[in-house]
């Protein structure tokens, strides 16, 4: 165990969900003594602008990897009881399905043209003995009542309020951040350049330039955590992490919708999509697609769909290429299946990138890299925001104790593929 009385400078390198939720933990370790430990968080552009701000935010038990989802899990809910996650991140229990639906030609123009809906484009379609004998025969809960009838083909239940809640990850993201400074981390705007570990002895150093000012600094490092997601390689090359881009949409439904997030399995009909006006073409699409709808407080529902490599990663989260025509195709996707989609409001389209392990292991990669003092802790793939509690937990075992003492992860050790 390392001695309690060791002076440290404890550095994380970036300002997502990773690096925020192991800068809470770090600072309410038990053996924390400000007087004798700094906590630094170094940030490129801002807290939670990558996909730490524009993902899902779903949480499950039956997520991966198995050893250390339900610690996770269950911190998620000690949080959110703590410092009231449920107004301040969005924090609550929810179901979670499997749909299968046949789409059909969008009639109405709300979502596709980004139009706020109006009285006249709200639908007023009810479910009649036909449509509700449809949705019976399908499966779907009677309170899963914002996909159309005629549209659905099955349902399949995938998790419960026992086994799946979401935060919004942006709010959940800044709140940890805020509450580790609150304990006396310091968070600075500022890239990295330089990890100095040239004395073969360990981690000494980290240099960064100052985003405001553009200046170059150098801060003394006892222990390095990079939690870059997938810029981790650019500043850790030996890290096998590289980045997918993921686009996502936000709408506000034509009436409030129940908290279910779905995956899909959409079969579209050869016509659907927006006819651009300035093309005498529409746009290819598969022939079916599997966008996920999350329902989210506050009547918002959050869609996004499958990830592309047609960009290369930029230099920070504030140089993300959003690609607006696959936000359409998100939109056109979902529209049509559900009415209230269809002619809500489209509030956000936006892109990020999501971090993957290179090795054949997978991810995440949490523990020390085989370099004194230097931890990595990134490659959350799709759940980082399931993951990031447990992982800041870890990080704090494994730099105030020496080793976790709250989950066995042999599995996910860098030094393994490093």
């Amino acid at each position: 165990m390392a001695a309690q009385t060791e002076k440290k400078e404890i550095v994380i390198i970036g300002g997502g969900i990773i690096g925020c939720t192991s800068a809470y933990f770090l600072s309410r370790h038990p053996a924390y003594d400000p007087s004798k430990h700094r906590i630094t968080l170094l940030e490129a552009s801002k807290i939670a602008g990558g996909a730490s701000g524009k993902a899902g935010g779903l949480l499950a038990l039956w997520a991966y990897p198995r050893n250390i989802v339900p610690l996770s899990y269950r911190l998620h809910a000690e949080l959110a009881k703590e410092h009231g996650g449920e107004s301040r991140w969005g924090y609550r229990r929810i179901h979670c399905g499997q749909l299968s639906a046949k789409g059909r030609t969008s009639q109405s123009k709300g979502a596709l043209d980004s139009r706020p809906a109006t009285g006249e484009s709200v639908s007023l379609n009810k479910r009649d003995e036909k449509a509700l004998g449809k949705v019976t025969a399908a499966g779907l809960p009677k309170d899963l009542d914002w996909f159309a009838p005629e549209c659905v083909r099955s349902y399949h239940e995938m998790g419960d309020p026992d086994t799946t809640a979401q935060v919004h990850p942006y709010y959940f993201t800044t709140a940890m951040a805020e509450l580790a400074k609150e304990k006396g981390v310091e968070i600075i705007l500022g890239s990295v350049s330089h990890i100095d570990t040239s004395n073969g002895e360990g981690v000494r150093s980290v240099t960064y330039e100052d985003k405001a000012s553009k200046e170059s600094h150098t801060i003394p490092a006892t222990e390095v955590i990079v939690a870059a997601g997938p810029w981790t390689s650019r500043v850790y090359p030996p890290a096998p992490i590289s980045g997918m881009r993921a686009h996502s949409v936000t709408i506000r439904p034509s009436k409030p919708i129940s908290a279910y997030s779905i995956f899909t399995e959409i079969s579209l009909p050869p016509d659907v999509g927006r006819k651009d006006t300035f093309l005498t073409y529409k746009r290819p699409h598969s022939k079916t697609v599997t966008p996920e709808i999350y329902a989210r407080p506050n009547n918002e529902a959050y869609a996004c769909g499958e990830g592309d490599h047609l960009v290369p990663l930029p230099k920070t989260t504030e140089d993300v290429e959003t690609d607006l025509d696959r936000c359409q195709d998100i939109i056109d996707y979902v529209s049509s299946v559900s009415d209230e989609l269809r002619d809500g409001e489209v509030t956000v389209r936006q892109a990020c990138y999501l971090p993957n392990v290179g090795a054949s292991s997978g991810g995440p990669l949490i523990g020390p890299t085989g370099v004194k003092g230097l931890l990595l802790a990134a490659g959350h793939t799709c759940w980082g925001i399931q993951n990031g509690p447990g992982t800041g937990k870890l990080i704090s075992e494994f730099v105030f104790d020496g080793k976790t003492k709250s989950a066995s992860i042999g599995s996910l050790d860098p030094r393994r593929v490093l």
